[in-house]
């Protein structure tokens, strides 16, 4: 399967669903959801729960990193979106993330 990039993670779902020829309700039965519920996660209307995307992994046969990707994308996209960020806070934002792993890894290296 490959990424849907300018979809969402509920369009993704979907996607992936209807290549595997599963109905919304089977699906949501083997996530423990009711259909109601994966039908608003499908449309937009409410978000994937993070602690589920091991299961989605394994009943799509799909590595759970590139499950992960996909949802926190989404994730960023969207707080992107709602928060209507300009390219310039986007860039500040990626030097503050860099900053953070760097910092991690001098702490890490500390207690080597």
């Amino acid at each position: 399967m490959t990424s849907l990039m300018e979809a969402t993670f509920g369009e993704y779902i979907r996607s992936l669903r209807k290549e595997k020829g599963l109905t919304l309700t089977k699906l949501a039965a083997k996530l423990d959801l009711d259909s109601a519920n994966l039908s608003k996660i499908e449309n937009g209307i409410r978000d994937f729960d993070e602690k589920r995307l091991s299961d989605l992994a394994q009943i799509f046969d799909i590595d759970y990193e590139e499950i992960r990707k996909e949802f926190i994308t989404d994730q960023i996209g969207k707080k992107i979106y709602e928060t209507n960020c300009s390219h310039e806070l986007l860039i500040v934002a990626e030097g503050k993330a860099e900053y953070r792993r760097l910092k991690n890894k001098i702490k890490k290296t500390k207690l080597i």
